[in-house]
């Protein structure tokens, strides 16, 4: 009976975003053909369209995107970094070796037609 006690206290501790990660099919559905707007930790605010053939564009550059397992990556030319994403609604979270690294809004379309 301890034991049961003991397991269902350790489940509840565990931080609430590792079981809301997006999956891979989720996550390309939920961002290809949207404009991500919003901010990094690192690098500060950002507005950029996924495009469903993995192209990023953004204000004067380009980039690509894609899906590998259950995270997004995204390449500018230097070689691809890649983040766990928790989605709420049309809020996306973009999750770094388990921390919350930035924010964003989905917004339809190529809103700033980049």
């Amino acid at each position: 009976m301890h034991l049961r006690l003991a397991a269902a206290a350790l489940f509840l501790a565990l931080p609430a975003f590792a079981q809301d990660l997006a999956t891979g099919d989720t996550l390309k559905a939920a961002i290809a053909d949207k404009t991500v707007q919003g901010s990094m930790i690192e690098s500060g605010a950002y507005t950029e369209f996924y495009a469903a053939d993995g192209t990023i564009k953004g204000d004067g550059y380009t980039g690509t995107w894609a899906v590998e397992g259950d995270q997004m990556c995204f390449d500018y030319g230097e070689g691809a970094n890649c983040w766990s994403v928790r989605l709420e609604g049309d809020t996306v979270t973009w999750v770094k070796d388990g921390k919350d690294d930035g924010t964003g809004t989905l917004i339809p379309g190529n809103v700033n037609n980049y």
